[in-house]
């Protein structure tokens, strides 16, 4: 145990060390407002999130020229009240077997779209966006080279309990992640851009049938033409949800076992990572050196400084929440080697388990290109049925 303990202090404060090498780098977003071209915004709906209405509202009131589709399976799926006036709704119907039920709205608005549209743009429903999210995502994908632009999530908990500040933490290493480079490593569902000519050269739809995650398989895409994903931090999304112990846990094993299937060499970096972290901290206390607690005091360190660097770029880019991140700033940053365990947790999880429960499905992945689906209850909605309401001046 002794060699063993000194290799995991050692290693870990050598993976620390090697992570201040890491500089921020920003996208080209284009100088300026984007040229005058259409976008059409999709926003898929599942059900009575909280804070829907807020959040669709968000996406009405961005400041250029688009059309906004909320999508859903069938209209049982969906709160009228909660769709803002100028919106078009598109029931999808029914998933194709083997395809997610997200990927078969997300396909369904997309053939719904405006013909004059150039940039398909993609949304989550539970989250908040900023006022200049869709400038940003359709200024970055006009740049030389970039086949898809991205934001992420930021969870910033109305009600920041234990387990909803836990998630932030946790899901903010990926959001520091994703601009450490020229090319983000992956896409987000949720603040995503692709121009039409790139989803047709590329055929998209082909990428996603028999499939269960709409980004992961569109930057693979997008990394097999050789084209660059452009990571736009004005896209920074606020996830404003809380959560519970059991559902995080649920939560991020899910967010990793997705991770395993469509980008594995994603995980299996994490999963080394954090199991040689994780097994430094033990280390330390088993070998009861002051030069065993010293280097970890390093490792803990350099953790602390990171997760400092990533909330001060996050308030930069979200001044909207700047109250929030002034607030509980420190409680994030302090909450940095809980965090590390929990992302321990959530890799090993993601390895024991080759299928997840999700929104009313069960999906069990056992290629990461045709996942298998259960369905839960049957549904006899029409396929691709559109109703329209008055764009209103978009």
């Amino acid at each position: 145990m002794g060699v063993l303990g000194w290799v995991l202090v050692v290693g870990a404060t050598l993976l620390a060390l090697q992570g201040l090498r890491r500089r921020d780098q920003e996208v080209p977003r284009g100088s300026g407002d984007p040229p005058s071209i259409r976008a059409t915004v999709i926003a898929p709906v599942k059900g009575f999130d909280e804070g829907l209405r807020e959040n669709l509202a968000a996406l009405a009131s961005q400041d250029r020229d688009f059309e906004l589709i909320v999508v859903c399976r069938e209209e049982a799926d969906l709160d009228p009240a909660a769709v803002p006036a100028g919106a078009r709704v598109v029931f999808a119907g029914p998933p194709q077997e083997g395809t997610a039920e997200k990927i078969s709205n997300l396909l369904a608005a997309v053939r719904a779209a405006d013909p004059r549209s150039e940039v398909f743009v993609f949304a989550d429903s539970d989250g908040r966006v900023g006022p200049r999210w869709l400038v940003s995502l359709v200024a970055a994908v006009q740049e030389p080279g970039v086949g898809a632009a991205t934001g992420y999530r930021w969870h910033l908990p109305a009600r920041p309990d234990f387990p909803s500040l836990l998630r932030s933490v946790w899901n903010a290493v990926i959001a520091g992640s994703l601009h450490a480079g020229p090319s983000a490593t992956f896409c987000w569902g949720g603040a995503m851009a692709v121009r039409r000519s790139t989803w047709e050269k590329l055929d998209i739809p082909a990428w996603w049938v028999g499939t269960l995650s709409d980004d992961y398989r569109l930057a693979q895409a997008v990394r097999h033409a050789g084209l660059r994903i452009a990571f736009v931090p004005e896209a920074l999304v606020a996830a404003e949800d809380g959560t519970g112990l059991g559902e995080l846990l649920s939560w991020t094993a899910r967010q990793m076992r997705i991770t395993r299937f469509y980008n594995a060499k994603l995980w299996k970096m994490a999963l080394f990572a954090h199991v040689v972290y994780c097994g430094s901290m033990v280390a330390a206390v088993w070998l009861w050196s002051w030069l065993a607690w010293g280097l970890l005091a390093v490792q803990l360190g350099i953790g602390y400084w990171q997760a400092w660097g990533r909330v001060a770029y996050a308030a930069r880019w979200m001044p909207e929440h700047r109250e929030w991140f002034r607030r509980w700033h420190a409680a994030h940053i302090l909450l940095t080697p809980v965090g590390t365990w929990l992302w321990l947790w959530a890799c090993v999880a993601a390895w024991a388990k080759n299928s997840i429960e999700w929104r009313g499905y069960t999906y069990r992945m056992h290629t990461p290109a045709i996942p298998q689906q259960r369905y839960h209850e049957p549904h006899d909605a029409a396929a691709g049925s559109v109703r329209d309401r008055p764009v209103g001046g978009r």
